[in-house]
C-alpha cells in the first residue's frame, strides 16, 4: 500500500466515519472503525466524531480532514456493510481500491425493503404491546391495522417536509383518531390500549438506545445530543396524541 497518499487514506478513513454516523452508528464504534482502517492502511490516523463533525488526522504528518455530518433517517444496513467492509480489510480479504469502490457504492446507493414489507413490519411491532394488556383478538388486529396507517402515514409526510419530528406528529395524530373513531363506534374495546401499541412504530428506539450507550461510554455530548432529539421525537408523539384527542373529543362530545 505504498503507492497510496496519506490523503487518500485520511479522505477514506473519512467517509467511512461519516456513512457509520449518519446512520446509526455510536461515536465510539466509528472512532474505533476509522482508526482501525487506517492502520490497517499502514497510516496511524486520530479520529474524532462529534453529532456534526468527524475529524480525521494523521500521525505522521498534519494532514487533517474534516467532513460535515447531516444526520437523519437512520440505515442500519447502511452501518453493518460498512463494518463488514472494514473487517473484510483488516483481514487483507479485499484491496484498499475495493474497499473505496465498496464504500462509494454503500454511500450512494441506500438500500431499502419494499413497502408491503414495511408495512408488515410496522403492524407486527404494533402487535406485543396488546399482548400485555390481555386485550382481545380483535383489538390486536385493530392495532396492527391502525400501526400500519400510522407509519404510512408518517413516512408519506416526511417525503413531502424537511421539518423534523412533523411526520411523527401526524402519523400519532392519525393514530389517536382512528384509535378514538374505533372506539367509539364500538368496534374497539379499548382504544387507549390500541393507541399505546400502534405508536410503537414512529417510537425513536435508535436514538434512545445510542444515547445510553454514548453516556455509558462516556461520550456525554454526542449522548446528550441524541437523547435531546429523542425525547423531541417523543414530545412530538404526544402532541399528535393528544391533539387527536381534543379533536374527537370536539367532535363527538364527552
Amino acid at each position: 500500500m505504498g503507492d497510496i497518499s496519506e490523503s487518500d487514506i485520511v479522505t477514506l478513513c473519512g467517509q467511512v466515519g461519516t456513512i457509520l454516523l449518519e446512520n446509526g452508528a455510536e461515536t465510539a464504534r466509528v472512532e474505533n472503525t476509522v482508526e482501525y482502517v487506517g492502520r490497517t492502511a499502514n497510516l496511524p490516523v486520530v479520529c474524532h466524531a462529534t453529532m456534526t463533525g468527524i475529524f480525521v488526522s494523521s500521525e505522521r504528518s498534519a494532514t487533517t480532514r474534516i467532513f460535515k455530518v447531516r444526520v437523519g433517517d437512520f440505515n442500519l444496513q447502511k452501518v453493518d456493510e460498512i463494518n463488514t467492509l472494514s473487517r473484510q480489510f483488516s483481514r487483507n480479504e479485499i484491496t484498499f481500491e475495493q474497499l473505496k469502490k465498496e464504500t462509494k457504492r454503500v454511500e450512494t446507493d441506500t438500500p431499502d425493503f419494499s413497502w408491503l414489507v414495511k408495512c408488515f413490519g410496522a403492524g407486527l411491532v404494533s402487535m406485543p404491546p396488546m399482548l400485555l394488556f390481555k386485550a382481545t383478538w380483535g383489538d390486536l388486529g385493530l392495532a396492527f391495522f391502525v400501526g400500519v396507517l400510522g407509519y404510512v402515514t408518517s413516512q408519506i409526510v416526511a417525503h413531502h417536509t424537511k421539518t423534523p419530528y412533523i411526520p411523527v406528529a401526524i402519523g400519532s395524530l392519525v393514530i389517536s383518531v382512528v384509535a378514538h373513531i374505533l372506539g367509539i363506534v364500538g368496534i374497539a374495546n379499548d382504544a387507549n390500549y390500541i393507541i399505546i401499541s400502534a405508536l410503537m412504530p414512529l417510537v425513536p428506539g435508535v436514538p434512545m438506545t445510542n444515547s445510553l450507550r454514548e453516556i455509558i461510554e462516556k461520550n456525554t455530548i454526542s449522548g446528550i445530543v441524541r437523547a435531546t432529539d429523542a425525547i423531541m421525537a417523543g414530545i412530538s408523539i404526544g402532541s399528535g396524541v393528544i391533539v387527536g384527542q381534543i379533536i374527537i373529543q370536539s367532535i363527538f362530545g364527552g
